[in-house]
């Protein structure tokens, strides 16, 4: 796991980089049974209404079924192989079960070929293994969290990202997230042990527009260049600066206004906000 880069033969690969793919295991192709064909929207929703932005084109991919709850206790598994997944910035592990089953996992640091991996609350508290957070020891790297018993992973998926655990009271256990955010969640939710791997993606540089395009996102236009009917900013005779403060397409404040609802029900379970950049540490309203 690394990043490449190339002689600067042209503008594009000047200053690009790729990432070496040096961890996958060549010549594993996805099982059929395990990738769907993935339809593009064009960020539209069923109405045929622009509901992102900035969303066409891009290659052909397959949604791979990724296995977040791993809910298959007493069953140990054998990584097979170590593949890409288009659909996310970490890699996945491809695992054979002992009654015959496959299923990909998130692939965590140090996850190697031949590794076996556990689920359960008997199982050992090892890269890989999955298990409640009522038996995982303090102070571990968990990924791949669940904010509701049973209902799989949902924070920590991201390449490189990790969570620590470091207290446990009556029914809740108390994790420290990657944005520093502080926060309680069910002692019997599980937790996958370890960081994700590919902690080197967030130093890839695409050097060139056209690598975005591959990836499905269109070019982003200034508001100032519209006309009045497509954005708040546009119009005038000659060159503006807006005119007034800067907003969305819909008209609301650009200016990084908090975004979360006020009496959102997991508000009680947040004991410290993330920290902003631009006004320091959030507060709960």
């Amino acid at each position: 796991m690394g990043i490449r880069t190339y002689k600067p033969t042209s503008a594009g690969r000047r200053n690009a980089s790729v990432s070496d793919f040096a961890e996958l295991t060549r010549g594993a192709p996805a099982p059929k049974t395990l990738r769907i064909r993935k339809k593009k929207t064009g960020g539209r929703n069923n109405q045929g209404k622009i509901t992102a932005r900035h969303r066409g084109g891009g290659h052909m991919q397959h949604y791979r079924l990724v296995d977040f709850r791993r809910n298959k206790d007493g069953v140990p598994g054998t990584v097979h192989s170590v593949q890409y997944d288009p659909n996310r910035t970490c890699r996945i592990a491809l695992v054979h079960y002992a009654d015959g089953e496959k299923r990909f996992i998130l692939a965590p640091e140090g996850l190697e070929v031949g590794a076996t991996v556990q689920s359960g609350e008997t199982a050992p508290p090892e890269v890989g293994n999955c298990l409640p957070m009522s038996s995982i020891p303090l102070g571990m790297q968990i990924h791949n969290i669940e904010l509701q018993a049973g209902r799989g992973g949902r924070l920590c998926r991201s390449a490189g990202s990790s969570a620590v655990l470091v207290a446990r009271e009556a029914q809740w256990a108390q994790l420290t997230l990657p944005s520093g955010e502080i926060r309680r969640v069910p002692a019997a939710c599980r937790a996958t042990i370890g960081a994700i791997g590919n902690s080197e993606h967030m130093n890839v540089v695409l050097g060139k527009a056209g690598r975005k395009r591959w990836m499905g996102i269109r070019p982003h236009v200034r508001g100032t260049a519209m006309n009045p009917i497509d954005h708040p900013h546009g119009g005038g005779e000659g060159r503006t600066k807006g005119g007034r403060h800067p907003v969305s397409p819909t008209g609301k404040s650009a200016k990084g206004g908090g975004t979360r609802k006020p009496r959102k029900p997991s508000s009680s379970a947040i004991l410290r906000r993330r920290k902003s950049r631009r006004y320091g540490q959030l507060k709960l309203r």
